[in-house]
């Protein structure tokens, strides 16, 4: 991305804010006619002074009325600049502010449009993104606060400047327009040199990022593990290429900056030189305090030569991040494609036809497959870790879409149906199912936002949290994310007791419940189920045992289906799965006990 690119892409958020570019503007040109004062009146005071001290009738009288003047322009010139230096700097951080603020709604608004494909692909991961998107709008914010609040006042001074030096002589002027592009040379070079390294940085710190984050999710298993040492070395490796960028780059920089300094006391140098021999020579004009003039001024023209390398550097990092940034908000072919059916009533009969499914790493999830879920009635999915159940229910919902193959909800294709009327209709409850930060009460509603206070506590009775939640210091009003992982998943579940959708997939719903809350929530979902449909992935047989249909996955191809008695007389992985289910819960001690208590 290029400067030009750069504030087009810019150019729709400063849009808005039309009246504070031209009130910046303004007072921009204003305060840089301001900042000549200083070399107008010393160029007037050396001279009346000179001409005062050697003229033969002197008197404190004349020196008096000098210095009062002086002192009047000088200080009255300081009030005024300082007023409109503060104006100049609060429009202009206030357009900062509002640009900021638009640009990161903008990006969160259309992540939140993006399909889960997108959040799968490896250079997307949460870390990556998140700095991406943090870097992104920190340095696009900086860089509308270099051009209205620093570049754009130092270079409308700069110009002033040079027009002044040109009208009181040619010579000068174009002795300081001369050093001029020769500083611009050197600081483009030195920005694409830099430019490479730059990047490097770029990636260095989303990876850094995403460690940190992972060692933060992770601190119980690293703990447990005894692993510290191992993540610790993994970070350093990570710090070390980010130290020897940093160091390479400021040794170019360093050189760079000495070789401008150089260059612009060269400038001074010379202007210096030029007016004093003018001024030996009697050309027209030149006085002594001409000399004064000149030199100040070209301390103005050199001032944006001294914060140029920040601004170029901050511009740099900009277009760097720029590039990820809005690759994101321009991105078209990522957002989450939707139909416009809407059909008065989902009835809730899926028909998966020959449907095949490769995730974004390249890993193929689903072989040819086939399957009918019928309405009112309970599926059950039933396989090995990986055999595809959950990337059948993510293809239900939508999250992702089959490679080929046809899935059909009510006879018409998934990808007709409006996706969020789709959702509206169906129910998720996975096997770790996020919790937001907020109340209790805040992530129960969030299955119904206009859900009444009664509703909320009435879905928290039937998931068997209400009496919980009431135990607790502030009742529904506490922290969600400070209940354990089974009380965390009643409010998930709580939350699909409050949508109550006609269309119900249960991803492993009582993984992480003791015996005696997953019988409760079993009764409660065992409610929730009739008249509607209903699909269920547990490795728990007690969840799947009475569905009305079965099928049986492995390795993403459908081994078997039917009714789960036959299923199970069939033998395969279906049989394989409920015997080592009943072995591993020794179902012959639990019998024989429970004989024994009776007896």
């Amino acid at each position: 991305m290029n400067l030009v690119q750069l504030f087009k892409n810019l150019g729709p958020f400063v849009k808005p804010y039309k009246w504070l570019v031209v009130a910046t503007l303004t007072l921009t040109l204003i305060g840089s006619l301001m900042a000549q004062v200083n070399a107008v009146v010393l160029d007037w005071t050396v001279d009346a002074v000179n001409a005062l001290v050697g003229s033969a009738d002197f008197n404190w009288t004349k020196a008096t009325r000098i210095l009062t003047i002086i002192s009047i322009v000088l200080l009255g010139k300081e009030v005024l600049s300082a007023v409109i230096t503060f104006a100049q700097r609060y429009f202009g951080e206030r357009m900062r502010i509002f640009v900021s603020k638009d640009l990161s709604q903008a990006v969160i608004e259309k992540v939140l449009t993006f399909r889960i494909a997108f959040f799968a692909a490896s250079n997307n991961e949460t870390g990556k993104l998140q700095t991406r998107i943090d870097q992104g709008v920190s340095s696009l914010s900086r860089t509308v606060q270099n051009f209205f609040i620093d570049l754009l006042p130092l270079f409308t001074s700069a110009i002033l400047a040079l027009i002044l030096m040109f009208a009181a002589n040619f010579y000068v002027g174009l002795t300081a327009l001369c050093i001029v592009p020769i500083y611009f040379l050197i600081t483009y070079k030195q920005a694409k040199k830099l430019k490479g390294w730059r990047r490097e940085m770029r990636h260095h710190r989303e990876v850094k990022s995403h460690g940190i984050m992972n060692i933060i999710e992770s601190i119980n298993v690293i703990k447990s593990f005894n692993r510290e040492r191992i993540e610790g070395d993994k970070q350093l490796e990570i710090q070390n290429l980010v130290t020897d960028n940093q160091l390479q780059t400021r040794k170019t920089s360093f050189f760079f900056d000495g070789l401008k300094s150089f260059i612009q006391q060269i400038g001074t140098v010379l202007i210096i030189i030029l007016t004093a021999y003018l001024v030996l020579s009697d050309y027209p004009g030149m006085t002594i305090g001409k000399i004064m003039y000149h030199v100040m001024l070209f301390s103005n023209v050199a001032a944006p030569i001294n914060q140029l390398q920040r601004i170029f550097d901050d511009m740099n990092d900009a277009l760097i991040y720029a590039e990820g940034f809005f690759d994101i908000l321009n991105s078209d072919n990522e957002k989450e494609p939707s139909g416009t059916y809407r059909p008065e009533k989902v009835t809730g009969n899926f028909e998966i036809s020959n449907v095949d499914f490769t995730y974004p790493n390249g890993t193929k999830a689903l072989h040819n497959i086939n399957m009918r879920i019928e309405s009112g009635k309970i599926t059950a999915l039933v396989g090995l870790s990986g055999a595809g159940k959950s990337t059948i229910v993510n293809l239900l919902d939508k999250f992702y879409e089959p490679d080929c193959g046809s899935i059909k909800l009510d006879g018409v294709d998934l990808r007709e149906y409006d996706t969020k009327f789709l959702r509206d209709n169906i129910g998720l409850v996975l096997q770790k199912n996020h919790i937001f930060d907020g109340s209790i009460e805040e992530n129960i509603r969030y299955g119904k936002p206009d859900a009444t206070t009664e509703e909320v506590m009435e879905a928290a009775k039937k998931a068997y949290i209400y009496d919980q939640v009431m135990a607790l210091p502030n009742k529904f009003d506490s922290k969600a994310q400070q209940l354990s992982g089974g009380q965390q998943q009643r409010i998930a579940i709580a939350r699909m007791f409050l949508k109550n959708p006609p269309i119900i997939f249960l991803d492993e719903p009582t993984a992480s419940l003791d015996a005696i809350a997953t019988e409760q929530i079993k009764n409660s979902i065992d409610a929730i189920k009739k008249n509607r449909t209903v699909i269920i992935i547990s490795h728990s047989i007690s969840q799947i045992i009475d569905s009305d249909i079965i099928y049986a996955l492995k390795n993403g191809r459908v081994e078997q289906g039917g009714d789960p008695d036959e299923v199970y007389k069939q033998g395969g992985i279906y049989k394989e799965i409920v015997d080592a289910s009943a072995r591993s819960l020794n179902i012959e001690k639990i019998v024989q006990t429970i004989d024994d208590d009776i007896d």
